[in-house]
Parts: C-alpha cells; structure tokens; sequence
C-alpha cells in the first residue's frame, strides 16, 4: 500500500506554524540563496552545516569555521544547552516533511516534534545530496569551498566523470576536500571525538574527507554502534552515529512504501535505545542530510531519446534530481538552456554555473571548486528525473525515491533535539 504524496498546503497544515516560507514541493524550486535581503542559507543558522558548530560551543569547546564564525550564537539559535557529552544522530534520508508525513510509524521521533522548538525544519545544501551535504555537515561549511559538488562531477584532474560516494575515477579524497572538518578541530583541542559507525566506512574515501578527525568504533550490528555510542558518551565530548537505512530503503522501494515505514519504525527504536541507555545529562540531536520525492516512470526523461537535449552537451554529472551539464568548447549556454526549456518547460529549472555561484547556491566558491560545477546546472521539479539509459544502468534509471533538487520535501531536513533525563531509582 502506498499513500500520495502531500502537497505544499498539506505539508503546513501537519505543523502548524512552521517558518518554511520559501519553498515548494511540485512543479518549482525552494530559493536557498541571497534574495529579497535574507542571508544565503549556508550563513544562516538553520542550516545543516551550523549543527557540528553549535554542537561544539555546546560542549564548551567552539570551533569556528570559515562560514560560521560564531558557534556560541548557533548554539542559541538552535536552542541547544550547555552540557559535558553529545550525541548527534544523522539518518540518511529522513528527511523533514517525511517524518512529518509518516510520523505515526515514529513513536519516539513523533514525541520530540511535540515539542515546538523541535517544529522548525534546517535547510541542507545544494544539490541536497549525500555528498554534497556529508561534506557540509562535516567541515561546517558549503559545496563552493569542499569541492564536493555532486554524487558525480567533473574531475579537473584529467577531465572525466567521477563519482563521490565510493570515489571512483576521483581525486584522492584529502586532495579534493581541503576544508578541516569540525571533528579535526575537536580533536586539536584535545577534546573526545568518536564516530560509531559500520566497519566498511572506517576507512572509506568518503570518510576521509567528510568526517575525519574522530576516533572510529567500529559496530558489526546496529546494537553494537548504538552501545558503543552509549558508552563514549560516558567521557565529555561528542559522539556521531550515522544510519543509513532508511535512504536505502526509500531508494529501493520508494519513501512512501510499507517497506519505508517499517525501516522508520526499527530506526526510531534504534535511536530510542539511546535515549533509555546514554549517560544522564547527555545531548541528543538528530539530523538528516537531505529529504526524498517520489519518481514516476511518466516523468522520466531519457537523454537517450532526447537528440536535443544532447545538442552541446559533451558530459552530464550530478544525478537525476540535478543534472550537471559540462558543454563541449564552442557551445552556448544560453542555447543549451533554451534547447532544454523548449523541451521540459517547467519541469526543469536551469541557469549558468556563474549564475549559480552569484546566488551563493553552493556558498563561497573556491576557484579551484568552480570548474567541478556544470557549466549549466539544473533542478528537477515535481517528480521529474534526467537520466541516460546510455550511460546509467536501467536500475539506476529507476529508482522509485529520489533526491538532489531544491524543492522542500528534499531540502528540509529536522533537528530534533533531546536530554537525556536521570532516572530514578
């Protein structure tokens, strides 16, 4: 059984009150950057890149980074205590109005969202991909300064497709993000720094460049990370746990599947375990990385049977919510992106890389970053995906649950934050 999609109206009305605004869940775009006098969102304290800030200042131990110089202030802005040990949770996928919508398969999560400070959702990144966001949420930064981009981009290193996840055909992964990570910065401080995660990821390369700096436990069962967590929290300091099932669940079956809601179900247990098992006084905040929309096969559209779209084009990165257009040598953006508007219409928002970068879409923008972006970037709207069954496996072509775009469902995301309380005797 499957239930629709709520729209944008529907969304408010499940929490009422909530501050969104801007963005949009069918047939547009969520405007993420310096207009009508608000800060690029990436500067702002709802963003998901203040969380490890504001987490340190938590601890009693600021670190600033080069986009936010004031963790004191994030950590008031997040509404987040003083305490000796904290715990942050990021559940890949989970996005904000995903809970919402489904909060009823999340007992312990849907009691936090009762509480109103915990009602706002934080803005990812752009594209609001794993990617992307790992590396915005480990270093406290933006894409424009970690180089991380997209699930595949540009390698200026020999001019190719890479991809970032298992950082295949890419630069090595120190090379590429340069940023120091806030969990570094923790650990030059002399502060307690744990990851408690799967063994495959202690060492990967995406690890490396995103999140290194902690001390890695490593747990063959979710049991054994979550009891590991517990235990570091024992010792001041912070702890991150990272859970990936339900994005993997929604990318095989489908956010709004059965499958999905029973993935929450068991995830919302695991981060319960926490609450009942953690030190008293403990922190608790859970966050996500980026939300998901619904694919449809009728809004699907293969470059493969789109010779226009093809016209310029010598390489396409990014994935199927935000292509990434790197044009051959003598082609016009401008042509390209009217070839595609005359094509998709609505369906698709475009504009120039230097388009891009002037509305802090990707934050400050290194000069050696800038090129790893589309010469032409876009966004999926409604429910529509950009593949190439040319180059894409049928599978990856697919996907019934997606993300990467600018709409709302994909780029809120919750911080729900708890203490754990003493128990009596």
């Amino acid at each position: 059984m499957s239930v629709s999609t709520p729209d944008e109206h529907e969304l408010v009305a499940m929490v009422p009150g909530v501050p969104y605004g801007d963005g949009i869940v069918d047939g547009g775009s969520q405007e993420t950057d310096a207009v009508g006098g608000r800060p690029p969102r990436h500067q702002a304290a709802l963003h998901l890149s203040s969380v490890l800030p504001a987490l340190s200042s938590a601890i009693g131990h600021p670190i600033p980074t080069r986009v936010h110089d004031d963790p004191a202030g994030l950590r008031s802005a997040l509404g987040l205590p003083e305490v000796r040990s904290a715990i942050v949770v990021l559940v890949d996928g989970l996005g904000f109005w995903n809970l919402v919508s489904r909060a009823g398969h999340a007992r312990y999560l849907r009691s936090l969202l009762n509480d109103s400070a915990n009602q706002r959702p934080l803005s990812t990144c752009v594209p609001s991909t794993t990617v992307a966001a790992m590396g915005v949420f480990g270093t406290g930064t933006c894409p424009g300064l970690t180089g991380m981009t997209g699930y595949t981009q540009r390698n200026t290193d020999n001019g190719r497709i890479c991809q970032l996840i298992q950082f295949r055909d890419a630069p090595d992964p120190l090379d590429l993000q340069r940023v120091p990570t806030v969990f570094e910065g923790l650990a030059d401080e002399g502060v307690r720094v744990t990851s408690c995660g799967m063994p495959r990821f202690e060492h990967s390369a995406l690890t490396r460049a995103a999140l290194r700096g902690a001390d890695y436990r490593c747990g063959t069962t979710a049991h054994d990370r979550l009891s590991a967590a517990c235990e570091s929290a024992r010792t001041p300091g912070l702890t991150y746990v990272y859970i990936r099932d339900v994005d993997k669940t929604g990318h095989a079956q489908g956010w709004e599947s059965r499958d999905w809601a029973a993935t929450v179900e068991r995830v919302d247990s695991q981060i319960a375990y926490l609450r009942r098992c953690a030190p008293a006084g403990t922190l608790l905040v859970i966050v996500a990385d980026h939300g998901m929309v619904s694919a449809r096969e009728e809004d699907r559209i293969d470059m493969a049977s789109r010779p226009r779209l093809d016209e310029g084009v010598a390489m396409m990165g990014g994935e199927p919510r935000a292509p990434m257009l790197y044009l051959h040598e003598d082609a016009d953006p401008a042509d390209v992106i009217g070839r595609w508007k005359a094509e998709l219409g609505d369906r698709i928002e475009m504009m120039t890389r230097e388009q891009a970068i002037s509305r802090g879409l990707y934050g400050p923008v290194d000069p050696r970053v800038a090129p790893m972006i589309g010469d032409v970037v876009a966004w999926s709207c409604g429910h529509t995906t950009i593949v190439d069954s040319r180059e894409q496996t049928d599978l990856a072509t697919r996907l019934p649950g997606v993300h990467g775009s600018r709409t709302m469902i994909e780029t809120d995301v919750p911080c729900l934050i708890d203490v754990v309380p003493r128990r009596s005797r």
